[in-house]
């Protein structure tokens, strides 16, 4: 009798595949790192360099978070169990999450996690998404880049012969030190942006991008 009935089949555990497509196109930017066999060794070199240099910047800028939560965390326990809040934590947490971000954007830029608007973009091929990045780095990043880089020369010099100095709060902290955060951020999205634009152009010019296997 137990020959003749049927083996039941278990059903088979479907994996779960999880579709990235609408949280990264930085997906494309995870690649390999080496650049094609064709493509110019200076072309290759600065890629190369630059996005080693970016990444080499946000290995040290993400250490700011530690005395951030420290600044954070010390405010909260001194206010809320001693009744002695502080003078400086509100101060050094905004200045500190401020540098985070700024210093931390050229990286961020390289991996291709900035927030965009992609839900037409990722359905273009990669030659005309090439073409559209090619494009809009020539006409609105680097212009508004090299715009904010000038002004910003002038605030932070200004800051520093001032001694300007915060009037949020009673510590009134000199504020050139984050204000010169954001010059250096600007600076390393340029030098970024050298990177990212040449990878577009390879994009548009091969239809694929440089550093995919």
């Amino acid at each position: 009798m137990a020959k003749n009935k049927k083996q039941i089949k278990k059903p088979k555990k479907q994996e779960l595949k999880i579709d990235f497509a609408d949280e990264l196109i930085a997906g494309r930017k995870q690649g390999t790192g080496k650049m094609p066999k064709d493509m110019p060794n200076w072309m290759s070199f600065l890629i190369t360099k630059i996005d080693i240099f970016s990444r080499k910047t946000g290995e040290i800028v993400c250490w700011i978070t530690i005395p951030l939560i420290f600044a954070m965390v010390y405010e909260v326990v001194a206010r809320k169990f001693f009744l002695a809040p502080t003078i400086w934590a509100y101060d050094m947490s905004r200045f500190l999450y401020g540098a985070l971000f700024i210093l931390g954007s050229a990286y961020a830029l390289s991996k291709g996690i900035h927030i965009r608007a992609d839900f037409l973009y990722r359905n273009f091929t990669t030659k005309a998404q090439g073409q559209i990045d090619t494009i809009l780095y020539l006409i609105f990043y680097f212009p508004g880049l090299i715009f904010f880089f000038y002004m910003t020369n002038g605030f932070v010099l200004e800051s520093i012969m001032r001694d300007e100095r915060g009037m949020d709060t009673a510590w009134m902290p000199v504020l050139w030190p984050i204000k010169s955060c954001l010059w250096f951020g600007i600076l390393f999205l340029l030098i970024q942006g050298i990177s990212e634009i040449l990878k577009s152009y390879w994009a548009a010019k091969k239809g694929k991008w440089p550093d995919e296997e």
